[in-house]
């Protein structure tokens, strides 16, 4: 396998270095070839190449297996705009790579519980996927723009779906029910939006056609949003479009107590995008302190595309025995109750837990 490491701004390079260590001695214990190449990415490539995803680094994507991906951005580059903003390079990435569909699984650990906002009780159980349709929608959708003189203006944006663009999103979702707890959750606004009146349509049909052993619901948009924090754990995979996927999966995001926990890909096209939710925090890069979970668990997801399952569950064996011996990074300790780690010394502890794993 040849993986493409591109660590970006702040707390990535800290993060990404433990799923590197991590990955190669997994790849070791099993006999497995990995060939790793690095790139720059977001800010460190606007100071090295003035561009925040240079084409030679989208070659050397399209050429890898797998790409993991630091966090980018941060407070030195706040001033440019447009096209040189760090951010603008995952947008290129992603399209170069024609990644459409966004994986954000939402596992609570019971040893967690305590950490989230929700009461113990209604965290209990935890386990969704959601999957986001990431390149069409309201995001992308033309006409756009704005007119008329200052004091009387308009804007309008076009929320746009094909049958095309639904039912290759809808796929990823079901097939992934299928590794999952078999259901599916379609969330749209199909009482309002014309455009939900087809995305509902198109999944009724496809899941009638080709996914009849997957259970299919549909829930609108506003009632997700609030049954997220009434009752989580009803969920397996909830599928949705570029709008809601947005709002709905950063909301998921803070269930478990912490960006700092929770992974995620961008898969569709023929290489995939793994990276950490969480932001490059640079008020604590280069202190140890950051939380290395998030990255260690896409580089498990990463995996699990890759056919690689069994590095895959031991990296997870290895975050949950972690996280029940105690173990804590800054933005989850509690004094008191916890074992007050840094970033190398937790990615160590769940790396050798990893590896007895497979032992």
């Amino acid at each position: 396998m040849k993986i493409l490491v591109l660590p970006g701004d702040g707390i990535g390079p800290e993060v990404c270095h433990e799923a590197v260590h991590t990955l190669k001695a997994l790849a070791q214990a099993r006999g497995l070839s990995i060939e790793f190449q690095e790139d720059l990415a977001g800010g460190a490539a606007i100071d090295a190449y003035n561009d925040p995803m240079p084409d030679e680094v989208i070659e050397k994507a399209k050429a890898a297996d797998g790409i993991l991906l630091g966090a980018v951005g941060g407070h030195k580059w706040d001033h440019l705009a447009g096209a040189m903003r760090p951010e603008s390079g995952l947008l290129k990435i992603r399209k170069e790579l024609g990644v459409f569909a966004n994986l954000r699984p939402v596992a609570v650990s019971a040893a967690l519980a305590d950490a989230s906002p929700l009461r113990p009780e209604a965290i209990a159980g935890t386990d969704m996927l959601v999957v986001r349709e990431l390149t069409g929608g309201i995001y992308f959708g033309e006409p756009r723009g704005r007119s008329g003189e200052p004091g009387n203006e308009e804007a309008f944006s076009t929320m746009r779906y094909s049958t095309g663009e639904i039912e290759r999103v809808a796929r990823v979702a079901f097939e992934w029910a299928r590794r999952r707890g078999g259901r599916v959750c379609s969330v749209d606004k199909a009482n309002v939006l014309v455009v939900s009146q087809l995305w509902r349509d198109v999944v009724t049909q496809l899941q009638a056609r080709e996914y009849s052993d997957v259970e299919l619901s549909h829930m609108y948009v506003d009632n997700a949003a609030m049954q997220l924090v009434v009752r989580p754990s009803q969920f397996d995979v909830i599928l949705t479009g570029n709008l809601f996927g947005d709002i709905l999966s950063d909301a998921a995001a803070t269930l478990g107590g912490s960006l700092g926990l929770l992974p995620s890909a961008s898969v569709g096209g023929k290489v995939g995008l793994f990276e950490p939710v969480h932001g490059s925090a640079p008020d604590i890069a280069g202190q140890g302190i950051a939380n290395p979970v998030a990255m260690l668990l896409s580089a498990a997801m990463m995996m699990d595309e890759l056919d690689k399952p069994i590095i895959a569950t031991a990296i997870r064996a290895g975050v949950e025995t972690a996280l029940n011996e105690g173990l804590r990074t800054a933005d989850l300790h509690r004094e008191g109750t916890t074992t007050k780690v840094g970033t190398a010394e937790m990615a160590a502890r769940i790396r050798a837990a990893a590896l007895d794993s497979l032992n």
